[in-house]
């Protein structure tokens, strides 16, 4: 097991949500003047919320697509505002919405500097080109995420659909540097 413990932090949780039925986009402008929409620009309406700080794109499709959401339990509710504030504003909603989560960006450390040259070799799945990104690019298979690794042992972790993937790769990367003694620590 690592010596240094791993600090993650959630950033953004990205879910979509459908309600199975079409949006009348303009009567939502009607009943909020708040919301961003300029259909010759782009056909999703932006419905944002303060609490939590969230920015959902709403589609005539009844497709929705929420950003900004620190957790997966911050995004569905995010979802469930903007709906329950639609029905408020006089948009007839007939089902609850079926919502999916489809990426998790979290940051971090590992506590220790990597060697990246080394384990751009070590790893397998890695890309270290640090003429074009100063990070080394490494695909996890399970859990199916994306590492961001830099010399300093900062990291971002991106494409999970679960809270729990990113623990669990971040924890079986940190243990495999270890394994391999690419991590060091002052």
């Amino acid at each position: 097991m690592p010596q240094v413990k791993a600090t993650m932090n959630i950033e953004n949780v990205v879910a979509s949500a459908t309600l199975n039925q079409k949006v009348d986009l303009n009567a939502v402008v009607k009943g909020y003047p708040g919301v961003e929409y300029r259909p010759e620009q782009f056909p999703g309406l932006v419905f944002r919320l303060k609490r939590p700080k969230t920015a959902t794109l709403i589609f005539s499709s009844g497709k929705m697509v929420c950003t900004g959401a620190k957790s997966e339990k911050e995004a569905k509710s995010a979802v469930m505002k903007v709906v329950k504030e639609l029905k408020k504003g006089g948009i007839i909603i007939i089902s609850k919405p079926e919502l999916k989560i489809q990426n998790i960006v979290a940051s971090g450390g590992l506590g220790g500097m990597i060697d990246l040259e080394k384990a751009a070799y070590t790893l397998g799945h890695a890309m270290y080109e640090p003429e074009q990104f100063p990070g080394l690019i490494y695909r996890m298979e399970d859990p199916k995420v994306v590492i961001l690794l830099f010399a300093s042992g900062k990291l971002v972790c991106t494409g999970a659909k679960k809270e729990q993937d990113v623990f669990v790769a971040v924890e079986k990367l940190h243990a495999l540097l270890e394994e391999t003694n690419l991590i060091f620590y002052e």
